[in-house]
């Protein structure tokens, strides 16, 4: 008491009385830190007006209705060298265009990429928090993950949050020691290993162009000019996609040295905005 008279600070209760209408109970109550007595996390509530009671006044039956539009395109498949991965690069708002110049490639670890479709929040926020797991993980056992497990953490995340109104489909690609490999990972918990994946309101186009190309064993260069085809086709058909076409691929070389060495995997990165710009980032592969 003594320290709120010498700093002129209200107490709570004089504060709540101010920002609340009397005898009403508001989830300003509750605490906004970690709770280490039930061990979970208590989010901060703003001042203000009952949030429930806000969102209730959004549809007629009482419930929260807040419908987003989401549109995109991104493209991933797995050849004999590798994996292509190829995404638009436009964010949009239901009819408004956010913004024009969005990376929808994230990268989880030098050998992980995952992709952005749908809420770019949930996407973003979900695909971090896989990227610090994946790095967990290398420290807990000392080698890192593999494709599937890390499809599978990103899985396992969904599956907590089902039927929440999240809102992501994210395909997860890389290389390990078993080879090129892709899976598809949404919202509801669904979880894909196949060689070929589109997602977004693009995707029926991307499909019929990368459907009519694919081939197991195609050339490097084959295999980013029909990305790059297929992304391109549904960019322009798709009222919803569009901006400066991102392609980024991983692609691995394995050999059989004379010496025993680390084999290598090197990551490319490209981004065609009117001229090509390749660029190489070299790594190094352990089991």
């Amino acid at each position: 008491m003594a320290l709120f008279q010498v700093s002129g600070l209200k107490s709570f209760a004089e504060l709540r009385e101010q920002i609340l209408p009397a005898r009403q109970t508001h989830l300003f109550d509750r605490t906004n830190h970690y709770n280490f007595g039930t061990k979970t996390q208590e989010f901060a509530v703003p001042l203000g007006v009952d949030p429930s009671g806000f969102l209730g006044t959004c549809s007629r039956d009482g419930g929260v209705s807040i419908d987003l539009n989401h549109g995109t395109t991104t493209l991933a498949f797995k050849f004999r060298h590798g994996v292509i991965v190829a995404v638009d690069s436009r964010a949009s708002a239901g009819r408004y265009l956010a913004s024009n110049d969005v990376n929808k490639v994230i990268e989880i670890n030098p050998y992980l990429l995952g992709t952005m479709s749908g809420s770019a929040a949930d996407c973003q926020y979900w695909e971090r928090l896989l990227a610090k797991e994946c790095r967990l993980y290398r420290l807990r056992s000392n080698h890192r993950i593999s494709v599937a497990a890390a499809s599978k953490l990103l899985c396992n995340m969904m599956l907590g949050y089902r039927g929440m109104g999240l809102s992501m489909g994210s395909m997860i690609c890389g290389w390990d020691k078993e080879g090129p490999g892709l899976y598809y990972v949404d919202d509801r918990g669904t979880r894909l290993s196949g060689r070929m994946f589109s997602t977004g309101c693009g995707s029926s186009y991307a499909y019929g162009v990368v459907d009519s190309g694919y081939r197991e064993d195609m050339a490097v260069e084959e295999a980013y000019e029909l990305g790059r085809r297929g992304i391109a086709h549904a960019t322009h058909r798709d009222a919803y996609s569009g901006g400066a076409v991102n392609s980024e691929y991983t692609l691995v070389y394995i050999h059989q040295p004379t010496t025993p060495v680390p084999r290598c995997l090197r990551h490319f990165s490209l981004v065609q905005t009117g001229v090509s710009t390749i660029g190489r980032v070299a790594g190094t592969f352990q089991d």
